[in-house]
Order: C-alpha cells, then structure tokens, then sequence
C-alpha cells in the first residue's frame, strides 16, 4: 500500500515506447479479426493473407514516417517466437487433431517426416554445393553446404495449415501436421549432427549414433509429453478441482501443458513433439475428467490463444518484409545482383525436394 501510494495514481509509464508498440500490435489484431470475418466467404483471402497485407501496409506506413530508417516498432527475439508464440500453437493443433485419422496415417507420416527430410536434407545440401560454390560469395566449408541443407530442410507447417480445413480435408490435413512434427525431430538431430561433423573420422558407427539420436529424441520427447498429459488427467481426477473450482482445472491443463514444453526445452529435447502428444493426451483422457464448463472453456481457450498468436507472427512477418536495415546489411554484404541470384538457387533448390513430398501426398 505505501508502494502504491508513494507512485501515485498520475505517474508517467516507464517505457511509452514499448507500451505504444503492444496497443498498435494489439490494435491491428483486432483490425485483422474484423477484416477476416468480412471476408470469411472470400474463396481468395483467409485471416493469415489478411494479417500479412495488413502487416504490408503498417510497415509501409512506418517505414515512410521514420524517414525510411525502418519498418517496425517492436524488436522480435527468438525467445518470444520459441517461448510464447509456439507452443499455444503446437498444443491446441495436438488438442484439435483427429487422433484417429492421425495414428491411422503414423506411419506414412513418419515415412516423410524421417525419410523425406533425408532426402530433402541430400538434395538441398548437393544444389548448394554445386550452384551457390560458382557464385563466389566466400569461401565456405563442407560443414557449411551441410548446415543450409539441414535448416532448409526444416520445413514450418504452420502457414500450410492455415489453408487446409481438417473437417474437409481430414486425411491431407493429419499428413502435413504430422509431418512438420517428425520433420522437427528429425531437423534437430541432423543439425546437431552436423555441427559436430567430421568427414575424416566418419565411419558406420557414427552414423548408427545418430539413428540412436534420432530415435532417442523422438521417443523421449513423445513419452514427456504423454507423461505430462497422463500426469495431468490423474491430478483432476483425484484432487476434482471442479467441485469447488472450474478456474483450477483450465490451469492445470494450461500450465501442465506449458511445463511439459519448457522441460523439453531445458533437456535439450524437441519441444514441439512434446507440447503437441501432451495435446493429443490431454484432449483424450484430461478434457473427459473435467467437469463440462470447463471442457467448453478449455477448448475455446486453447484455440483462441493459438489464433491469436498466429496473427501475431503473421502481422510481424508483413512488418518485417519492408526492413530496411536487412535490405542494407545484404547490399552491403553482397551485390545486389549476386543476392537476388542466391535467393533465386536457393529458393529452386528447397522447391525442388519439397514437390517431390507433396507429389506423393
């Protein structure tokens, strides 16, 4: 109380920057709901193409009143994108999936997720090889063309999913997710493989070291996750949270939920594999103990936090394309020209293993 009054209830914020940066965020998320729901009919504009031509046009608007200096108010970080945005997104698509259509499906999944990234990991890494080396942007080493190859080789199911609708297409739909999932597994462990490569020294034993490494990410990521949810639906269901509080048991999912994936990040394991068998566990066993208000506010719960920050990273990444400041580093850094060239073989080479997946589906 004395803290409270000593401040005084007319005091100045401490940073007007930052609080003016999260309303203008605030705001055009709410322009982009508005917007969506005026175009739901629209066959050609779905509320992620709205948010990233809103986001277009924001960054425009503030790339031309700061003197063309940048395009965007607020600074996005890596812990903001893997630590608030992702997992609400991840848990609710685990949440909402088809689990039938899914684990019908797992091992095709598992066949593109695994054995496709392979392949799109060997024909990236060859294209950079062979096209980006004969554009003399630098010397770089073996490790390097490998490195591009596992990272592009990451494919981000997030935006595709936006597209799809699981009620029409349920089998394409289970496919895509799915695979994004393993495809996360399987990334991790190549990159982490390739930065402790060593082409002299390679041999039969390091590579059965790193099928185990695969094989043990992904089977201890999915066995977190399915602990947290199991661990979850025994807590509601001894304790009853619901006889006395509904608000109890939304927090228990939520946080049980969000724990499983700071653990999985802690312990070095994929935390989106966890976060999202922790979805599919809860939304079979812990949703079905709960009492039937908060089956209702979990599921719109989860969902409206997953829409919302997708609107999010969509309004950023339209902000994002008019930087300036990264348009000056690689004009700068390259040739104008050489850059465009590299983005045009790069994008080619990615194109190339990711038709092949999709032709099969």
């Amino acid at each position: 109380m004395e803290l409270g009054l000593r401040m005084g209830l007319g005091d100045p914020p401490a940073d007007y920057g930052s609080i003016a940066a999260v309303g203008l965020f605030v705001a055009l998320i709410c322009v982009c709901i508005i917007v969506g729901h005026l175009l739901e009919e629209s066959r050609w504009m779905n509320e992620s193409i709205t948010a990233l031509i809103i986001g277009l046009g924001t960054g425009g608007v503030i790339l031309m009143v700061s003197g063309w200096k940048h395009s965007r108010i607020l600074v996005f970080s890596e812990d903001l994108f893997f630590i608030y945005l992702l997992p609400p997104i991840i848990f609710n698509a685990g949440f909402q999936v088809k689990k039938k259509q899914f684990f019908r499906n797992f091992m095709t999944i598992t066949l593109f997720g695994a054995v496709g990234t392979l392949i799109s990991f060997t024909v990236i890494s060859l294209g950079a090889l062979g096209l980006i080396s004969r554009l003399n942007i630098g010397s770089l080493e073996l490790g390097d063309y490998l490195a591009i190859g596992a990272i592009f080789s990451a494919t981000d199911s997030v935006c595709t999913l936006q597209v799809l609708n699981q009620d029409d297409t349920p089998l394409l739909y289970s496919l895509v997710f799915g695979e994004g999932v393993v495809n996360d597994a399987t990334s991790v462990v190549l990159f982490n493989a390739i930065q402790n490569f060593d082409l002299p020294n390679f041999s039969s034993i390091k590579f059965l070291q790193f099928i185990g490494n695969f094989l043990y990410l992904f089977g201890t990521s999915t066995f977190l996750g399915v602990g947290a949810g199991l661990l979850s639906a025994y807590i509601i269901k001894k304790l009853y949270f619901g006889r006395h509080s509904t608000d109890r048991e939304v927090s228990i999912m939520m946080l049980m939920a969000y724990l499983s994936y700071m653990l999985a990040e802690l312990l070095d394991l994929s935390g989106i594999l966890t976060v999202f068998f922790c979805g599919i566990v809860m939304s079979h066993y812990t949703w079905h103990n709960v009492t039937e208000s908060s089956r209702v506010t979990t599921k719109h719960a989860f969902a409206t936090l997953s829409f919302i920050s997708e609107t999010f990273l969509f309004l950023y990444v339209g902000m994002d394309a008019l930087d300036i400041e990264k348009w000056k580093i690689v004009g700068e850094t390259y040739r104008h020209a050489l850059s465009v060239s590299v983005c045009k073989v790069t994008t080619y080479v990615v194109q190339l293993p990711i038709g092949t997946q999709l032709s099969g589906v």
